[in-house]
């Protein structure tokens, strides 16, 4: 009598739309032993794809046949497709099975694997269903392509979204505080004052669950700035579509933090510093070999702490820190808002914005002077392919670096342009946060006051022990402490008068150098204007 193992497998879809029960198979299959006096064994049930071979269950098979050669002659399913669905596996493995001296037969589709010609009835039986694999397979993949390219995302919700259906219709949603805390992150970014390691611990903090590199991934995703990308198929070049959902940022500001991640921008990143006595930490320039200090506390013979900035083990150089926080501290509190001065401060940092709106990396003329250079671009390497100097790979490389290039300068048009528009509007809110800079300092925890620092110093600050310098201080503060300087008690200027010291305030023209602190004190007042 022979001796048979019972192969029964469905997968989830199969089960639910074609009925394909393990019960029903294994029913069918002990039937069929009965009729033909076939011992069976074993049964096995597979719950898993038969594309491949590598299946939890099929493996089993494997070993357990590798273990009792000759204790099984047959291996028993109900048709091909329950034993695979890739007509090139199931020929190696048929033979594989042959080694071991078991044949493997479907029941309802009975064939003698001895005689040639039966070999293409069974490459029909398991080509069909993988044709049948194939073409759902590609149904489904321009389902989905046709989906990205309506706008709408097609996977579970990326972080700081939710899936959501409404009316049938499928669609994701910002999550809070999620959502939010995505929001700080892109911003963070954006403003360039800390590492991107600080930025993700903070993002921890605020409610976003995943790893640093998962993370950085993230904040390269466009579906942030509502675009959804359509990958490269076949003729058709990638692109991004609009998406149908709510976007968590700007397109400029998500371009902005591409270049800051791709290098192209560089911030002044900083940590910050958990203790309030050393708050200078990461802000302070060595007086001698010009590193950045940093700073730790060590515990005297009375029990008592004394901080000190210092520098790394070959130069040894450290200062208290008491000395350096009141030096800097004085500086700070010297920033004076006067009341009657006030028009002033508004007309002079008006005036020297629109005197050098065609300066520095916001420039409308620049960019619109960069995008030029890039069609230009296309446009020698298009004359290349057509002369025979290019292959058209060689054509397409160029084209697609240009136009996503492109696509990524004109995101920052509107927004350079609106800038100009809502200079006095800004100018404000700046007013506001500058009154209230001495307060805020004085009475907010270590983080505000490090944002405030590193606003007010957007380059490093240097102490040599008797006074603080520092190589350049925010173009804002630097226009109101030039004008409390040159006004005096002289109420009636000028035409001319005003324009020269316009051109003073910010004799190099304004540079978006560093974003200030978003509640207390404005960024530079061309990333200021253009932030809406």
């Amino acid at each position: 009598m022979k001796k048979a193992a019972l192969y029964v497998r469905v997968s989830t879809d199969e089960q639910a739309e074609k009925g394909y029960s393990q019960r029903n198979q294994e029913e069918v299959l002990r039937r069929y032993c009965e009729i033909k006096s076939i011992e069976v064994c074993k049964v096995y049930y597979e719950d898993h794809s038969a594309k491949t071979f590598n299946r939890p269950v099929w493996t089993k098979i494997l070993v357990d046949l590798r273990k009792s050669r000759g204790q099984i002659d047959l291996i028993l399913f109900t048709k091909w497709d329950r034993f695979s669905r890739n007509t090139g596996d199931a020929y190696y493995m048929i033979n594989l099975l042959n080694k071991f001296g078991v044949e493997p037969q479907a029941i309802e589709q009975p064939l003698d694997l001895e005689i040639p010609e039966n070999k293409m009835m069974l490459a029909f039986y398991l080509a069909a269903p993988e044709v049948e694999n194939d073409r759902r397979g590609l149904n489904v993949f321009h389902g989905i392509r046709r989906a990205k390219k309506e706008g709408r995302w097609t996977s579970s919700a990326p972080v700081g979204y939710v899936n959501l259906i409404e009316n049938g219709r499928k669609y994701i949603a910002p999550k809070e505080p999620v959502a939010s805390a995505m929001r700080k992150a892109f911003k963070d970014v954006s403003e360039g004052k800390f590492t991107l390691r600080e930025i993700y611990r903070q993002a921890k903090e605020n409610g976003i669950t995943c790893g640093y590199n998962n993370f950085c991934n993230i904040l390269r995703s466009p579906i942030y700035c509502g675009k959804i990308p359509v990958p490269k198929y076949k003729d058709e070049e990638a692109f991004l579509a609009n998406g149908q959902h709510e976007p968590l940022v700007s397109e400029a500001m998500f371009y902005r933090v591409q270049d800051i991640l791709n290098g192209n921008i560089k911030g002044k990143a900083t940590t910050i510093s958990s203790s309030e006595y050393l708050q200078l930490r990461g802000f302070l320039d060595c007086p001698k070999c010009t590193r950045k200090l940093t700073g730790s506390s060590s515990k005297g013979q009375a029990g008592l702490y004394y901080h000190y900035y210092h520098c790394g083990i070959a130069c040894k150089w450290r200062i208290k820190a008491e000395d350096v926080n009141e030096a800097v501290d004085k500086e700070i509190l010297k920033i004076d808002i006067r009341e009657e001065y006030e028009p002033f401060y508004r007309e002079c940092i008006s005036k020297s914005f629109r005197l050098h709106s065609n300066n520095g990396e916001y420039s409308q003329k620049q960019v619109v002077d960069q995008i030029k250079a890039l069609n230009a671009r296309i446009t020698q390497a298009r004359d290349h392919f057509m002369a025979g100097e290019f292959t058209h790979a060689d054509f397409q490389a160029v084209k697609s670096q240009c136009v996503i290039e492109i696509n990524s300068l004109e995101k920052k048009l509107p927004d350079i342009i609106l800038s100009t528009k809502m200079v006095d509007q800004k100018l404000n809110g700046l007013m506001s946060n500058l009154n209230i800079l001495a307060d805020r300092y004085k009475h907010g925890d270590t983080e505000q006051r490090r944002r405030i620092i590193s606003s007010i110093h957007p380059q490093n600050i240097g102490f040599d022990g008797l006074e603080h310098r520092t190589n350049r201080i925010n173009e804002t503060v630097g226009a109101i402490l030039l004008i409390n300087k040159r006004l005096g008690v002289k109420k009636n200027w000028t035409e001319s008068e005003l324009t020269d010291l316009s051109s003073m305030v910010v004799s190099a023209g304004i540079e978006p150098a560093t974003q200030g602190f978003s509640v207390l004190l404005p960024m530079p007042i061309s990333r200021y204007i253009s932030t809406t």
